[in-house]
């Protein structure tokens, strides 16, 4: 049977260009707009079970969105809702989540990814309100993961090593990511490797940086280790990069980024891990690091072995990291420069059918090359990317003063022309 879509939402414009981007992604859908405006809030003979998907707007007319929101989700069979939120508006975000939404979708510059990544999470979970009690669970597990002073909302995610959950955080009312990893170890001598993970991120906890994530609590509960930290309303990199960024905005990207990698090696922690999905947005369009040193909880030998959870991460790994040698700052910097090639052209530098073949390129293939329009910035790219890590710059400070002296060298340029 078809996917069946509906959308509530007043303007006209924004249900045509929401079912559009539908429409591209899933191809056999039946898409349905309804004006709550020009007939009832609801559409006549409106039964919840009917449809796969609702998208419904924060404000219809007079009727505040939140309040139809509630009042389908007490309805039996009612499938899951996304809620369109004003743009930016976190407070807006939470409320919705916390009445039972099982997403949410700004109305503002949204690109085509998102709109489908964010429909498609939504369609492979059953719409339910959030439960006010939860049950310790393994991570990858069906259930929920109960945690003292917050309330579950709902699973972003699970992996080989972790669970990702959304929670609110009673006593701000705040909405928190909570990571959730492998059960600990019954032997001493296995529980080294975790200690120090645990340790490396009360590091980071203790960083204040405006590019840093925040790191609200650390420990051990039920078995499981985990971790609670900001949540990010804005998505991340990846989401924005489609066919590469405007070079003054991936610039000012790499500001950002290079001053957070140099916060946290400064206090002798690596990333190990840098890539566009663990580069997150906050409303203001300040961003933030996250999943600091997860690849040392890994074995590569062992992961690599399948595509499966990590087949992201050999694209963004520097030579010594993927042939397993030791890495210090200069391996973030490699997977850095590999980061600015894809914001600036939309691709990955290196391509090949498996893992290994993607990590043989990294140590063998020619550094690659910019188009011209973009010829300013191959020395940078170079810099970051060189094979050796003695060939490469040496700090994350350096990389800064680069990219600054570049994009003031670009501004003077701009402005002396006529």
């Amino acid at each position: 049977m078809a996917l069946r879509v509906l959308i509530i939402d007043d303007h006209r414009d924004y249900r045509a260009w929401l079912g559009h981007h539908l429409a591209a992604a899933f191809p056999d859908a039946e898409i349905v707009g309804h004006n709550p405006l020009e007939d009832n809030l609801l559409p006549a003979g409106f039964e919840p079970a009917q449809w796969d998907l609702l998208f419904l707007d924060h404000q219809l007319g007079e009727q505040d969105g939140i309040d139809i929101l509630e009042e389908l989700k007490r309805r039996p069979g009612c499938p899951p809702v996304i809620f369109l939120t004003p743009q930016g508006d976190k407070t807006a975000i939470e409320q919705a989540l916390r009445s039972g939404a099982d997403d949410y979708l700004p109305k503002g510059p949204t690109d085509h990814a998102h709109i489908r990544r964010v429909t498609t999470q939504a369609l492979d979970r059953p719409g339910r309100a959030p439960k006010p009690r939860a049950q310790a669970l393994r991570p990858g597990s069906d259930s929920q993961f109960n945690l003292k002073g917050h309330r579950f909302l709902r699973s972003l995610g699970t992996g080989s090593t972790a669970a990702v959950y959304l929670m609110e955080k009673l006593s701000t009312e705040r909405l928190v990511v909570v990571k959730v990893f492998r059960q600990v170890p019954d032997e001493v001598e296995r529980f080294g490797p975790l200690q120090r993970f645990l340790q490396e991120y009360e590091l980071v906890s203790g960083i204040r940086h405006p590019n840093v994530v925040n790191i609200h609590e650390l420990g051990i509960a039920d078995e499981l280790a985990y971790i609670a930290m900001e949540y990010f309303a804005g998505g991340q990199l990846g989401e924005r990069i489609g066919n590469g960024l405007p070079l003054g905005q991936a610039l000012e990207i790499m500001m950002q980024i290079t001053h957070a990698l140099a916060a946290i090696h400064k206090v002798g922690v690596l990333h190990r891990d840098l890539k566009p999905a663990n580069i997150m947005f906050r409303d203001d369009g300040s961003l933030a690091l996250i999943d600091f040193g997860v690849a040392k909880l890994r074995d590569a030998t062992i992961e690599l072995s399948g595509l499966g959870e990590i087949c992201g991460t050999p694209y963004y790994m520097s030579p010594e990291q993927g042939e397993g040698a030791e890495v210090d700052e200069r391996s973030d910097i490699y997977s850095l420069g590999v980061v600015f090639h894809e914001m600036l052209t939309g691709r990955k530098p290196y391509l090949a059918g498996s893992p290994l073949a993607v990590i043989r390129k990294h140590a063998h293939a020619p550094l690659p090359v910019l188009p011209e329009a973009l010829a300013d910035c191959q020395p940078l790219l170079e810099g970051m990317m060189a094979k050796s890590p003695a060939a490469r710059f040496a700090s994350a400070e350096t990389v800064l003063a680069e990219v600054e002296a570049l994009n003031g060298r670009l501004l003077a340029e701009a402005l002396q022309r006529p």
